[in-house]
């Protein structure tokens, strides 16, 4: 007996493929931690990207290059215009009032082995938050992390030039830690509570680390965490989950103008 082959036109076979925005749809529907994975590759590519506009071996293994000096974040930088030579021994002068540092320090890094902690900490955290608070409410989370990590940078750091996803991810920590309480949990118990406290140990003994970013971070992380992962039981509303990391990041950036507006 011959088994017959079934066949199906061409015209067919498109019509009853999706359409771009159908297939888009559910492609981002099987990427549950496609923020948290867009973020490193940002962080990644800013990596990269100072390393090929430097041409500074520095970039690699830690030194402060010319787009740290332009890009990166201190008190000093933001108040007042500060000389320095470059690279190729040009001069250059920076403004004062560069509020987009507060940004653009987040998504710097000093070498290969900063990026690599940092990005290692936000492929383990995102995993545990997005899915929870979902895609925009994480990258809320992440960016109110940030901008409160920039806060702390203004408010206790001193001296030189601040850089990393530090507060960002150390935000991320804590709002995870916070969640953990709010749900019964002690998260001293856990692997994200000893993480947590190992890390700010190791902010306050080990020169070279950013204690005002790190402070900053989790405090932001902790108020939103502490809001956006209560129990629905605890009566929450949904607006407030929402409100809370733009609250907290609005208010980041104008107290860093106030600050440093008052000195």
């Amino acid at each position: 007996m011959q088994a017959s082959v079934g066949s199906h036109c061409v015209e067919c076979a498109k019509a009853a493929k999706p359409d771009v925005r159908t297939r888009a749809r559910y492609w981002q529907a099987g990427q549950p931690n496609l923020v948290t994975l867009t973020l490193i590759a940002i962080n990644v590519a800013v990596f990269i990207g100072v390393a090929l506009w430097t041409r500074d071996p520095g970039a690699l293994t830690g030194s402060v290059t010319d787009a740290h000096l332009a890009l990166g974040l201190s008190r000093d930088v933001l108040e007042q215009p500060i000389i320095w030579q470059g690279d190729a021994g040009q001069l250059y002068i920076t403004e004062p009032n560069g509020w987009y540092r507060l940004v653009t320090s987040g998504f710097m890094h000093f070498g290969l082995i900063h990026l690599g902690l940092n990005m290692f900490f936000l492929y383990v955290l995102g995993p545990m938050l997005e899915p929870a608070l979902g895609r925009v409410r994480f990258l809320l989370l992440y960016m109110a992390s940030l901008l409160g990590g920039s806060l702390g940078v203004i408010l206790l750091d001193s001296g030189g030039i601040t850089a990393g996803a530090s507060g960002a991810v150390f935000g991320l920590m804590a709002a995870a830690a916070v969640g953990m309480w709010r749900q019964g949990i002690n998260p001293l118990t856990t692997g994200i509570g000893a993480t947590l406290i190992l890390n700010l140990f190791i902010t306050f003994t080990i020169d070279g680390i950013s204690i005002g970013g790190h402070l900053g971070g989790a405090a932001a992380g902790a108020l939103c965490g502490a809001v956006m992962l209560a129990p629905p039981y605890q009566g929450i509303p949904q607006w407030a989950r929402w409100a809370t990391p733009v609250v907290v990041g609005v208010a980041s950036v104008a107290l860093s103008v106030l600050i440093v507006s008052a000195g």
